[in-house]
């Protein structure tokens, strides 16, 4: 397992981080899983002895259940073990039982502690953007709980590039203590990581944890173009997130991821997780699973590294179309891009310097 520095904080994550999404399968949490304590525990065994040391919850996941049974999972484990969780969904009937006020934050975070049976949480994520709050109220209240020691480092997830990029410029301007990394989407399916948020994590030095990068099991290779979809399973026509724009992409992409896979005589998934890791800027990607098969298959692309020709196929298979104004930066301003200008455009400025003039 590789041990990898979280942006430019001092903090050396795994590059695969266990989700707990599955724990509990409370509400509308019970489609992604109904993992037990005992279920829990095993899957920690696995991850703990493959090399994981990072763990992701989120209050909102199956109602504060999933929080509850991670830490019992943890309970007499070692404190090397770090734990992430998140807030800014709605956890009550209340009017500010929602949100990123000062006055929500701080409750959350205390009942994410009480819930997880800790006395400090190592990576705090706000869940989501809020419009509606100013962020100097939302990065002081962070700012209050990283001094109290009830939290280590912080993080944004779904953001946008300009809401981070204010969030960091707040936090300077008012000598706030700032987000470290962002948690963010990004798969073969769909990349559009790479017009802003990447190169931002790259110019700024954010760290980076993806979440779904099988894009919901998209990638495992059981949805083909043209074969029958797996019985008791979502759609591809019906998926409500991620969402698919294009299938006919899709299906393109994991005709490459399962060539790659049947070469290799491993899974698509492996391959898909292993893409995803080895791409720029990435610090650490969030793993689940429904079994403890699907997980042990998940650990094996941790030592798996694609070669650059096999990247190169499923880069030119997910590539995304270069939007104004990537295209004419990459047409007009080529000879002074930098190493975060390159991640979106540098496959394009390759292209170009290889044709005759």
């Amino acid at each position: 397992m590789q041990y990898r520095q979280l942006g430019r904080s001092g903090l050396r994550i795994s590059a695969f981080t266990l989700g707990t999404m599955t724990f509990g399968g409370k509400g509308d949490f019970a489609k992604t899983g109904d993992t037990d304590l005992a279920g829990a525990r095993r899957q920690l065994d696995l991850c703990i002895e493959a090399g994981i040391n990072m763990f992701d919850t989120a209050d909102i996941y199956s109602s504060g259940v999933s929080e509850e049974i991670l830490g019992a999972a943890l309970k007499g484990r070692s404190d090397d073990i770090m734990v992430t969780t998140k807030a800014r969904f709605t956890m009550g009937k209340g009017a500010n039982d929602a949100g990123l006020s000062r006055y929500h934050l701080i409750r959350a975070c205390e009942a994410s502690l009480q819930r997880l049976g800790r006395d400090h949480i190592d990576l705090y994520y706000l869940h989501e953007w809020d419009g509606q709050t100013p962020l100097d109220e939302t990065l002081e209240a962070l700012d209050t709980l990283t001094r109290a020691g009830k939290i280590r480092y912080t993080g944004v997830s779904n953001f946008s590039a300009w809401h981070l990029m204010k969030a960091l410029s707040v936090a300077e301007r008012d000598r706030l203590i700032a987000p470290v990394a962002q948690q963010i989407y990004y798969s073969l399916q769909a990349r559009e990581a790479e017009y802003e948020l990447l190169p931002l994590s790259l110019d700024q030095g954010i760290g980076v944890q993806v979440w779904s990068p099988m894009a919901g099991g998209l990638l495992s290779g059981k949805y083909r173009r043209g074969r029958p979809q797996p019985a008791g399973t979502r759609q591809i026509e019906k998926w409500g997130e991620p969402p698919v724009h294009d299938i006919e992409k899709l299906y393109d992409v994991v005709e490459v991821l399962v060539s790659i896979a049947e070469a290799r005589n491993i899974s698509a998934a492996q391959v898909a997780l292993a893409w995803v890791a080895q791409r720029p800027a990435i610090t650490s990607i969030v793993i689940g699973a429904r079994t403890e098969a699907q997980l042990v298959d998940n650990l094996k692309a941790a030592d798996l590294v694609l070669s650059a020709e096999e990247i190169s196929r499923l880069d030119e298979a997910s590539a995304p179309p270069l939007l104004y104004p990537y295209w004419h930066q990459a047409s007009n301003a080529s000879d002074r891009l930098s190493a975060a200008d390159l991640l979106l455009l540098g496959p394009a400025v390759a292209a170009k310097a290889s044709r005759p003039e």
